[in-house]
């Protein structure tokens, strides 16, 4: 069997709506191993982007564990937990989230700054990654003089270029055309098959879920289905 990146055991999260208790996910349990590309599916208000957070460290169960490349998130502090997706995760975010005064390869350098990486290297690998998602040509325009597309490589340049265990997408395609959306997928199927990267991928698109080699059905903050699962 290989590597087991990510364990959830037994997840809820409830939050409180004007009062009222919604209930995003009920006790969840899987296991997602090194290499795999899992696509966690359901309509809004399904729960997978609440778990997404949970398993990248940004939010944190009511009841159950969270363990990712053999650490328990739950015994974390928040400044732990900040240098837990620092040093072993990267997330790409449907909004981007690039920093708008920085150029392309400024920000794809950035989180490496945050790592203490020393300049000459930030750029060499920076310069790499950009190159490899072909945007080399483009490294020192700002988000603003970017399109959509050009936008999203930047932002999956930032989550790689650190060489992370995982990487995390968060509704990857809801900001993009057809034809955009396709080619970020293959970029990531490359990026999954090539270079070994484990993705996990929040969304409602089929597209993203046919590029996906397991599928995880989640309804009303339940699994409902698993499959292609590569744990047996």
């Amino acid at each position: 069997m290989s590597e087991r990146v990510v364990r959830c055991s037994g997840i809820s999260r409830t939050y409180q709506e004007e009062s009222v208790p919604v209930h995003a996910l009920r006790d969840v349990d899987f296991d997602v191993f090194r290499g795999e590309f899992v696509s966690l599916a359901g309509p809004s208000g399904s729960g997978k982007s609440t778990l997404l957070n949970i398993i990248g460290g940004l939010d944190r169960p009511d009841a159950g564990e969270v363990e990712v490349a053999g650490i328990e998130l739950n015994d974390l502090t928040e400044s732990e937990l900040s240098d837990l997706r620092l040093e072993k995760m990267g997330f790409v975010f449907q909004a981007y989230n690039l920093i708008p005064v920085l150029s392309a390869r400024e920000n794809v350098e950035f989180i490496m700054q945050l790592q203490g990486v020393d300049a000459a290297e930030r750029a060499s690998r920076a310069a790499a990654v950009l190159a490899e998602l072909g945007i080399d040509g483009m490294a020192d325009r700002r988000p603003g003089e970017l399109s959509g597309g050009q936008q999203q490589r930047v932002a999956v340049a930032r989550a790689i270029v650190t060489r992370p265990v995982l990487l995390l997408a968060d509704e990857p395609s809801a900001n993009l055309d057809s034809a955009t959306t396709k080619e970020l997928l293959e970029l990531l199927r490359t990026l999954n098959e090539t270079h070994g990267v484990t993705i996990i991928a929040a969304t409602h698109d089929p597209l993203v879920m046919s590029y996906a080699r397991r599928r995880i059905g989640l309804r009303d903050g339940r699994i409902v289905e698993d499959v292609g699962s590569e744990a047996a």
